[in-house]
């Protein structure tokens, strides 16, 4: 398994902990958060979050040394009345997730050294009852 999968894969594991207590407002039921890209009118339980990995590119420095940063998709799902609200507060949550999970271990002993947030869009209430938000994060590694 590559580096860049094992990191989408514990980014996920962190956003199945947005379980509606605490600092979250909203509940993933810890099995809403997908690995593979689903569109809006696949998914059936909402809220749900789907982790996508896009391009990837690399630094090179002097000494052998890599960066690696990889640019992934969060999807964001939600249904209801109140759908816009809904979409701010899981927007929130994943913030939340983001932001405490900067340094993110993807495998024993290897961290990310930094998450961060490059966008955040959504679809403005065009598609109420539906919400449908995007964040797109950059994600710098070593090599």
């Amino acid at each position: 398994m590559t580096a860049r999968t094992k990191i989408v894969e514990a980014l996920a594991t962190k956003l199945k902990l947005i379980n509606g207590s605490g600092a979250y407002s909203t509940n993933l039921y810890g099995g809403n958060v997908s690995t593979r890209l689903k569109f809006w009118d696949e998914v059936q339980d909402f809220p749900y979050v789907c982790a996508v990995p896009g391009a990837e590119h690399r630094e090179y420095l002097p000494g052998g040394f890599k960066w690696g940063i990889i640019n992934i998709a969060l999807k964001l799902y939600v249904y209801g009345e109140d759908s816009h609200k809904r979409l701010e507060d899981l927007i929130s949550d994943v913030e939340h997730v983001v932001y405490s999970n900067e340094n993110l271990e993807y495998e024993t002993g290897k961290f990310t050294t930094e998450v961060l947030i490059n966008s955040i869009i959504t679809d403005e209430g065009l598609l109420t009852p539906y919400g449908v938000g995007e964040i797109n994060l950059s994600v710098r590694y070593e090599v």
